[in-house]
């Protein structure tokens, strides 16, 4: 397991806009990629809003995918049971202290009754004109979102419950 420190989670808009941000608490790695936790009360943020965290959390950065995602658990307070935002692959500081990626608008969401969906199609098509989208970047958003989609629907990891245990780890760390 990776010693917890802190972690920034910085998203940004394309090409380089500040988005949302965060701080959170890194928890391990494994062969789908790197985890961090957001603990219930963490304050995230972007530049014209913020809002605090309800429940604890943790998000899946990938070791190389065009995918972040927020997974809830069963916690009764959550507001989703995953959201996936299609990202460009996230890149680490040398140190590992902060991740950034580029948010590209579609999100794939799960509901806490089951239902699967993909959100804000309407902001990637306009955003594709609007902040001039590359062509391979428009194909690879959209592959991922589909890939994530089925694998979601699939129930198939990530999307399987297997999170439960890096939640557990973030919940044993604030009780120490």
């Amino acid at each position: 397991m990776t010693e917890p420190r802190t972690v920034r989670v910085l998203t940004r808009k394309w090409p380089d806009s500040p988005h949302w941000e965060f701080d959170a608490v890194r928890l391990g790695v494994d062969a789908l990629g790197q985890w961090v936790g957001v603990p219930r009360g963490t304050w995230l943020s972007k530049p014209d809003k913020g809002f605090t965290a309800w429940a604890d959390h943790v998000v899946l950065i990938p070791h190389d995918a065009w995918w972040v995602a927020t997974i809830y658990g069963t916690d009764p307070d959550r507001p989703v049971d995953f959201y996936v935002d299609m990202t460009t692959p996230s890149v680490w500081s040398e140190d590992e202290s902060e991740v950034r990626c580029v948010d590209l608008d579609l999100d794939v969401i799960r509901e806490t009754d089951g239902r699967v969906w993909i959100d804000d199609e309407d902001e990637f098509a306009h955003h594709q004109v609007l902040l001039g989208y590359p062509a391979d970047v428009i194909a690879a958003a959209r592959a991922s979102c589909q890939e994530v989609f089925a694998t979601m629907t699939a129930g198939a990891a990530p999307f399987d419950g297997g999170a439960g245990r890096w939640i557990q780890r973030l919940r044993d760390l604030r009780s120490v």
